[in-house]
């Protein structure tokens, strides 16, 4: 998309199917944002000349997704002064468990907002990015409270009958 106010960064295609999931919300609430695959081993050159020139295209907020040894998130954190948030991905050999910890084990100074593993975190991703994002958006404010409303209206008609 052109002027992506969020850029959605993972470290292998295999990791869209969880990504994919963030950039489902952002269609929905029309949040410009960017796709890129990267890799914070295979191409740590590349990832950090990306990261660094974030801030000079307008983008506001990073997201990025990685499994395993997930260094992804924390390599962005450490060439941009924007927020980043980190996805971990569900792994086959530790479920996860592996991403989530290099995704939020960051040394001071250097912080990732790190979201659950998964595709449940990659939709909370989305959602807390655009919660950043609101700070200056009203419009999208608004768009969020519509959705928080929303969501609140669909659990008071819950009715159960013992």
């Amino acid at each position: 998309m052109k002027n992506p106010k969020v850029i959605l960064v993972m470290g292998s295609e295999s990791d869209w199917p969880t990504v994919k999931e963030t950039a489902k919300i952002f269609k929905d609430f029309k949040v410009a944002f960017e796709v890129k695959v990267l890799s914070a081993h295979r191409t740590p050159k590349e990832t950090a000349e990306y990261a660094e020139k974030l801030e000079g295209r307008g983008v506001k907020v990073a997201i990025a997704a990685a499994g395993g040894a997930a260094a992804l998130a924390g390599v962005v954190a450490g060439h941009t002064n924007l927020p980043v948030i980190g996805i971990p991905i569900e792994t086959s050999s530790l479920n996860g468990m592996d991403s989530l910890l290099s995704t939020v084990q960051m040394p001071p100074g250097v912080p990732v907002g790190t979201v659950a593993i998964g595709k449940m975190g990659a939709k909370n991703a989305a959602y807390l990015a655009m919660k950043i994002l609101a700070l200056s958006d009203k419009a999208l404010l608004t768009k969020l409270k519509i959705f928080k409303k929303r969501q609140a209206d669909k659990i008071r008609k819950i009715k159960i009958i013992p």
